[in-house]
């Protein structure tokens, strides 16, 4: 009954935890593609074959359900996996949808057309992979009207944190809230597109000043995947063991993930 959860790098683990939180019942198997981190500078083909690749490893796990716990990867290869790859009895699921219901007050699954919603200036920080593919905007269009997006490519943030450079990572962070805030000086919500960013969270808030609404991934991801299991207990996998795995060095990955998540983390090489 294993899901299987995919990140680019270690990012995804701020996702993992939470969904392990919220269904404790259920095996996850991690996938980090640390060997070719970070996706947010590659081209959209090349991202397209790297999260192909690592979703059928997942598949050979016996996860039948694949989150995509990357903003990359479910920006720039979801919807081309799902229209042109996906087998019928499989699953993937980006991080993107539950956010924007969260931001336009919608109910999970709830599909009527775009109507007119509270915040009208939405502050996007992802890597330049995920701005220039305008999916979050694309996914926003299709919920609400009349929503002004500013996203900002947020450059060298995810390099900084996989490093471990906190104070490089938060350097960056303040220089690109005031590039954007230039564009927007009075953004009412603020999105991390990225599933490293929360480990930044509060320097973006910072940054931004009072009365701007970070949206986070982690939790909203982990609800919106207990409501789809709770409807499509189907798509639950064959696989019993809960485990990490990495096309990088497991133990460079694993003292990395261990002093990202602040538990110990083993990973396999995959």
């Amino acid at each position: 009954m294993a899901v299987g959860v995919f990140d680019s790098g270690i990012g995804g683990l701020t996702v993992l935890d939470a969904l392990q939180k919220r269904l404790p019942e259920v095996p996850f198997v991690y996938f980090g593609d640390n060997a070719h981190a970070p996706y947010g500078v590659r081209t959209a083909d090349d991202i397209f074959n790297l999260t192909c690749a690592a979703t059928e490893r997942l598949w050979a796990e016996g996860c039948d359900l694949v989150i995509l716990a990357c903003n990359t990867a479910s920006a720039a290869a979801l919807k081309r996996m799902q229209e042109t790859w996906l087998p019928a009895d499989k699953r993937v699921l980006g991080v993107f949808v539950p956010l924007i219901e969260a931001l336009t007050e919608r109910q999970w699954g709830d599909n009527s057309p775009p109507r007119e919603v509270a915040v009208k200036h939405v502050a996007l920080f992802a890597t330049p992979a995920t701005v220039a593919s305008r999916a979050f905007q694309r996914e926003l269009a299709f919920r609400a009207i009349g929503v002004d997006v500013e996203a900002q490519p947020c450059g060298g943030v995810v390099d900084a944190i996989e490093q471990g450079d906190e104070i490089l990572a938060e350097a960056l962070v303040r220089s690109h809230v005031e590039a954007l805030k230039r564009r927007m000086p009075h953004p009412q919500a603020a999105v991390l597109g990225c599933t490293h960013y929360p480990l930044v969270e509060k320097t973006f808030a910072e940054a931004l000043g009072q009365g701007v609404k970070v949206y986070s991934q982690a939790n909203l991801v982990a609800e919106s995947l207990a409501d789809y299991l709770q409807r499509r207990p189907e798509m639950l996998g064959q696989g019993t063991q809960s485990k990490f795995l990495t096309t990088g060095d497991p133990a460079s990955v694993s003292s990395k993930a261990t002093q990202f998540l602040r538990k110990g983390v083993v990973f396999q090489s995959a």
